[in-house]
């Protein structure tokens, strides 16, 4: 259901932007840059975490980590990240397959400026053997999401 979602997100939305399904697991940064050939940073992770009481998706590149300061300045509050049920629930993504397309309840998307390092990123497509070949100005466009700077 969730990669039909996205595939939804993108016939209405996007159109011109096609879903590549692989036979092997995408679910990990390494796993990922492996199979669609890229550096780790290409592979667009999205992470969901809670602050205070909304839970946001931030998506980066996929080597870069969060700064806990940076995101305690941006956002005013620390965050957590969500637990593999709640990622689920609120983004009817599975792990590994989280992207901010296709979501299950609409959700705030920050978009970290690690990702302009790169003319085109590949975040996962609702499943943990899917992706979409995407710049990111057109993801954040897509998703308007607000560019922030909390990666290390």
């Amino acid at each position: 259901m969730s990669l039909q979602s996205v595939r939804q997100f993108f016939a209405d939305n996007a159109p011109d932007i096609g879903i590549i399904e692989l036979n092997q697991s995408t679910a990990t940064v390494q796993l990922a840059a492996a199979a669609h050939h890229v550096e780790p940073g290409q592979i667009a992770k999205t992470l969901s975490l809670k602050v205070q009481n909304e839970v946001i998706l931030v998506v980066a590149k996929g080597d870069a980590r969060l700064d806990n300061q940076k995101l305690k300045k941006t956002f005013g509050a620390k965050a957590r990240m969500l637990s593999s049920d709640e990622v689920v629930t609120i983004t009817g993504h599975p792990v590994g397959g989280v992207c901010p397309f296709g979501l299950e309840n609409p959700l705030k998307v920050y978009c970290d400026v690690s990702l302009k390092h790169y003319q085109e990123v590949l975040p996962a497509a609702g499943a943990i053997h899917s992706a979409v070949r995407i710049s990111p100005e057109r993801m954040a466009e897509l998703t308007r999401a607000t560019w922030i700077d909390v990666c290390l």
